[in-house]
């Protein structure tokens, strides 16, 4: 629970507040940043999977900068190594000790840029980080600051020098996102708007970073009935008993599910927590926990797909 009592609409003035503010960089896309403001409002983190050139690398600064908050980016390739992103011990001569160098990690905003192209010893060294928000180095733990929100982008389609997330990656991401392409309007729109210049440099912060934490904490005060517990573990076990599915989501997505749930309501001036909140989100927090059957390829289905029929077949309970 939070400390100080928040009115059911700060939160969805806030976030619409921060919403406006990036959809004058991301044209048209306002359910995709209500769906990252939803991660970051619920303490997880957004995995982007899309073609280059949809505006994910901008979506991410546009995030960082609305809310105040310290934005760095880390460019991932074959040759990072785990230091270059958490940070090193370097020697200094002059007090003749080792002294700790943080790495990009330590900021508000982590932007782990095509993540699939480090190696898997690479892409772990994110592990600690997501989860336990900290950074061990040399048997010594260091604190990353709070809020902590990573961003990690990769390209679905291009496989040519590209690592595959392991499954323990994945999970870790509360969510996994897709931009998509703009409409026709929206392109023109965009294209006026770029002709004057980057429109992130005339971005402000609408919240300070204090506020977002209050945000956050707020989000924990969302009611979430017994029986919505139950619709989420039912959903989640469907996906461990479909036949077409090889390993379905983990108690962690339950967990990922609860919060982005309460997140989600609150955005909407709800101090509760609805069924059809729980539906709407479930492809998004669930899908990539998801392992499908090998055959299944040939039947063409997918998880979102199997999603949808597991939806379809679990019964919605009815709120009094």
């Amino acid at each position: 629970m939070s400390e100080t009592h928040v009115p059911a609409d700060y939160v969805a003035e806030k976030t619409k507040l921060i919403s406006d503010e990036i959809e004058s960089v991301i044209v048209g896309k306002r359910s995709v940043i209500e769906l990252a403001l939803t991660a970051m409002l619920s303490g997880g983190h957004v995995l982007i999977e899309d073609i280059p050139g949809v505006g994910k690398t901008s979506l991410a600064k546009s995030l960082a900068k609305a809310t105040g908050c310290v934005f760095k980016r880390v460019q991932f390739t074959p040759d990072l190594l785990p230091a270059d992103i958490t940070g090193s011990a370097i020697f200094n001569q002059r007090t003749t000790e080792f002294e700790f160098r943080e790495g990009p990690v330590f900021a508000h905003v982590v932007l782990a840029d095509e993540i699939n192209r480090a190696s898997p010893r690479t892409q772990s060294a994110l592990l600690e980080c997501m989860e336990e928000h900290q950074v061990t180095s040399d048997g010594v733990t260091y604190h990353l600051p709070s809020p902590f929100f990573v961003i990690a982008t990769e390209n679905h389609i291009e496989s040519h020098g590209t690592y595959p997330l392991p499954e323990a990656q994945l999970d870790r991401f509360l969510m996994r996102i897709s931009i998509g392409y703009p409409g026709l309007e929206q392109e023109i729109e965009l294209l006026g708007r770029r002709s004057a210049g980057d429109p992130i440099a005339a971005l402000k912060p609408v919240i300070s970073r204090d506020e977002l934490l209050r945000l956050q904490a707020a989000v924990q005060d969302v009611h979430v009935d017994k029986s919505l517990h139950r619709y989420i573990i039912e959903i989640v076990t469907a996906t461990r008993q479909h036949p077409q599915v090889n390993l379905g989501a983990s108690p962690r997505g339950s967990l990922y599910m609860y919060r982005a749930c309460q997140a989600f309501a609150a955005t909407r001036g709800r101090t509760y927590v609805l069924p059809d909140d729980i539906k709407y989100l479930a492809p998004f927090v669930l899908a990539h926990r998801m392992i499908m059957r090998p055959d299944t390829r040939t039947d063409f289905a997918t998880a979102e797909g199997v999603l949808g029929d597991i939806l379809a077949r679990v019964a919605v309970p009815v709120l009094s």
